[in-house]
C-alpha cells in the first residue's frame, strides 16, 4: 500500500467505520445552502445505515458471519498473550500488542483478532500493517460488513481506487432498486476522502452509468461535473434529476447549487417551494441564502414558518437569534436565544455548541441594565475552552463593577493568570475600563499608559489608548498613537475611522477627516459606525443631503443612541425639527446618560 498520510488517519477509527452511513441532508443543510456552488449536497432520506438496509435483503448476512466464528479453546498461555498485548498497547505500544494480534489471528482465524491488530495499527496512523489487518479481517469474515468498510475506506485514501471499483459496482448491482440511490450517495460521500479528485470522478461516474432512470444517478452526475468545472453539464444533469422527480428536495437544492449565482439558486428555490410548501430542507436553504443576499426580514419570515412547522428545532432558533440580532431586535433575539439555550441544556447528546448564545444572551442582559441576569447567563457556560473561561471572567469582573463593586471587579482581574501577552493586555484595558466608568479616569489613563510600555507591539491596545486619550482631552497623544497604529497595521480600517472622526468631531482639517474616513469607508463599506463617521464629516463640510444619507443607512445598519444623535442634529439643521426630537427621545430611552445626547441639547439649548 502507498501514500496513505498520517494526517487522514485520524479518524479512519470512526470515519472508516461509518463510511458508509447515511448523510441526510439536514447535517448537511446549513454548509450546503449557505455556498450552494461550493458544498456537497447530502441525500434526503432516511437515517437508517447501509448496513442495516442490505440486512433486509440478505438476512443470511447480517450477523456479520457471527455463526462462522472459529470454535478456538482459550488456553492460560493465548489468555496471557492477549493481557499483555492489550496492557502493552494502552501503555503506549502499539507494534508488540499489534504483532501478538496478527500472530495469533493467523493460528486461530478469528476474524476478531484481526480487526483489534486493525484497531491498533490505525490508532497508530500506521496505514500499510491497518491494511495488512484488514485484509486478514475480510478473509476470515468475508461477510463482514465492517470489514468491507474499513478496506474501502483504506484503499481510497491510498488512491488504490482500481481495488475498491468492483467492491463498489457489486455494491450497486446488488442493492435492491429502493436502496441503490443511497449506496451511490454514499459511494459518492466516500470517495471524497480520495486524492486524486479527477480519477475518483472518473469512477464514480463509471459506477453509476448503468442506472440512467434514477434521480440520484443525475445528481452525483450534476456533483461530478461540477467538481471538474464543467458548468453547462452540472446543470443538464442537475435539470435531469428534476424532472425524474420533481419533488424531490435533494435534486431542487443540487440545481440551485449548480446555478451561476444566488439570484439563480434563489429562484430555483423559491420556485420549488411554490410547488411543495412543505419542503422544509430546501426552505431552509432559501432563508440562508436570503440571509446571504442582506434580505433579512425576508429570510427571517422563512425562519418563522420553519418554527412554526417544527417548533423545537435548534437550528431553526438559533438561526432566528442571529437574525434579530442583525436587525436589532434584541427582544426576539432573547426569546429564541433562551429557547435555543433550554433545549441544548435537554440534550446533552446534542453536538450543537450553545456558547456563543449563552454569551450573546449575557450580553443583551448587560445592555438593559439587568447585571445579574447577564451574570447569571455566564453561570449556565458549560465549556473547557482556555478562551472563552477567560472571556467569561473579564465579563464577570466587568458586571461586578457595573453592580457598583469595582474593588470586587478588581480582585477578580488579579486572579487571572496567564502567560498569553494578549490576554494579559486583555486585563488591563479592562481594568481601565471599569475604573474609567468609576470615575477614576486619571488612575484609568495611568494604568492604560502602563500598558503601552508593557504592550508596545499590540497594536489593538494602542488604539484603545488613544481613543482614551481623546477622552482625558489629549488630542496629541490620541493622533500620534492612531498615526502609530496606522503606519505598523495599514488594514486597520478602525483606526482610520477614528482619527478622522476625531478631526471631524473638533471641526479642524476637515478635508484630512474626509480622505481619512472615505478610506475606512472603503475597507468596510457596510459598517454602520464608520457610515456614521461619513455623515458626520459631511454635516461638518455643510453637505446636509449627504450626510442624512449616510447617517439614515447608518441607523437603519444599527440603532445605536449616538448614530440617532447625530442624525438628529442634521435633521435639526436641516429644519426637521419634530423628526430630530423624535430621534433624541428614541436615543435618551436606550441610553439615558448618553454624553453626546447631552453635550448636543445643550449646544443647542433644547431639552426633551
Amino acid at each position: 500500500m502507498h501514500g496513505v498520510e498520517s494526517d487522514n488517519l485520524d479518524d479512519v477509527g470512526l470515519a472508516l467505520k461509518n463510511a458508509f452511513a447515511i448523510v441526510t441532508l439536514s447535517a448537511l443543510l446549513s454548509a450546503c445552502a449557505v455556498a450552494p456552488k461550493q458544498q456537497q449536497p447530502a441525500p434526503d432520506l432516511s437515517d437508517q445505515p447501509l448496513a442495516a438496509a442490505e440486512a433486509r435483503d440478505h438476512p443470511d448476512q447480517a450477523k456479520e458471519g457471527e455463526d462462522k466464528l472459529p470454535n478456538v479453546e482459550m488456553t492460560p498461555a493465548m489468555m496471557a498473550q492477549l493481557m499483555q498485548a492489550e496492557m502493552a498497547f494502552k501503555n503506549g505500544d502499539w507494534q508488540g500488542p499489534y504483532l501478538t494480534m496478527m500472530s495469533l489471528a493467523q493460528q486461530t482465524k478469528d476474524p476478531r483478532l484481526a480487526k483489534r491488530a486493525a484497531e491498533m495499527a490505525l490508532s497508530a496512523k500506521q496505514a500499510d500493517d491497518a491494511l495488512a489487518a484488514v485484509k486478514l479481517w475480510r478473509q476470515y469474515a468475508p461477510d463482514s460488513e465492517e470489514a468491507s468498510q474499513y478496506y474501502l475506506g483504506l484503499v481510497i485514501l491510498s488512491d488504490n481506487l482500481g481495488a475498491a471499483e468492483s467492491i463498489l459496482k457489486q455494491r450497486l448491482a446488488d442493492a435492491t432498486p429502493a436502496a441503490r440511490g443511497l449506496v451511490m450517495f454514499q459511494m459518492q460521500q466516500l470517495l471524497l476522502r480520495a486524492k486524486d479528485k479527477e480519477a475518483a470522478g472518473a469512477m464514480l461516474e463509471r459506477l453509476v452509468a448503468p442506472y440512467p432512470n434514477l434521480m440520484e444517478t443525475h445528481v452525483v452526475l450534476a456533483q461530478a461535473a461540477l467538481a471538474r468545472n464543467d458548468k453547462a453539464a452540472a446543470k443538464r444533469e442537475a435539470q435531469t434529476a428534476l424532472q425524474l422527480k420533481p419533488d424531490s428536495e435533494i435534486a431542487a437544492l443540487t440545481l440551485a447549487q449548480v446555478s451561476e449565482d444566488e439570484g439563480g439558486a434563489i429562484k430555483v428555490l423559491k420556485d420549488f417551494l411554490a410547488a411543495h410548501p412543505e419542503a422544509r430542507e430546501v426552505r431552509s436553504a432559501y432563508a440562508r441564502l436570503l440571509v446571504n443576499e442582506k434580505q433579512y426580514e425576508a429570510a427571517r419570515q422563512e425562519f418563522l414558518t420553519l418554527d412554526k412547522a417544527q417548533p423545537d428545532n435548534p437550528g431553526t432558533l438559533y438561526a432566528l437569534g442571529i437574525l434579530s440580532m442583525q436587525m436589532n431586535d434584541r427582544l426576539a433575539a432573547e426569546k429564541y436565544f433562551s429557547r435555543f439555550v433550554d433545549l441544548m441544556d435537554k440534550a446533552p447528546e446534542d453536538e450543537r455548541d450553545p456558547t456563543k448564545a449563552v454569551m450573546i444572551l449575557s450580553q443583551i442582559a448587560e445592555e438593559r441594565g439587568d447585571y445579574k441576569a447577564a451574570a447569571d447567563w455566564l453561570d449556565r457556560l458549560d465549556t473547557e475552552d482556555p478562551k472563552v473561561q477567560f472571556g467569561a471572567a473579564l465579563r464577570r469582573a466587568q458586571l461586578t463593577a457595573k453592580q457598583g463593586d469595582v474593588a470586587g471587579a478588581r480582585k477578580l482581574l488579579g486572579t487571572l493568570k496567564t502567560d498569553d501577552k494578549t490576554e494579559q493586555a486583555q486585563i488591563v484595558l479592562v481594568e481601565a475600563q471599569i475604573l474609567r466608568d468609576a470615575g477614576q479616569a486619571k488612575d484609568a489613563f495611568k494604568l492604560m499608559e502602563q500598558g503601552v510600555k508593557r504592550f508596545p507591539d499590540n497594536m489593538d491596545f494602542l488604539y484603545d489608548y488613544a481613543l482614551m486619550a481623546e477622552k482625558m482631552g489629549k488630542t496629541a497623544v490620541m493622533e500620534k498613537s492612531l498615526r502609530k497604529v496606522i503606519a505598523k497595521s495599514p488594514d486597520n480600517m478602525q483606526a482610520y475611522n477614528a482619527l478622522g472622526y476625531s478631526l471631524a468631531d473638533r471641526n479642524v482639517r476637515l478635508k484630512e477627516a474626509y480622505q481619512l474616513i472615505s478610506k475606512a469607508l472603503n475597507m468596510a463599506p457596510g459598517d454602520p459606525f464608520i457610515l456614521d463617521s461619513m455623515g458626520w464629516v459631511n454635516y461638518r463640510l455643510g453637505k446636509l443631503d449627504d450626510a442624512e444619507t449616510h447617517l439614515r443607512k447608518a441607523y437603519t445598519l444599527r440603532n445605536d443612541p449616538e448614530i440617532a444623535v447625530h442624525l438628529g442634529e442634521v435633521l435639526w439643521k436641516k429644519g426637521q425639527k419634530d423628526d430630530a426630537r423624535k430621534l433624541w427621545r428614541e436615543a435618551q430611552a436606550k441610553d439615558p446618560k448618553n454624553d453626546a445626547l447631552k453635550s448636543t441639547l445643550a449646544r443647542l439649548h433644547q431639552t426633551l
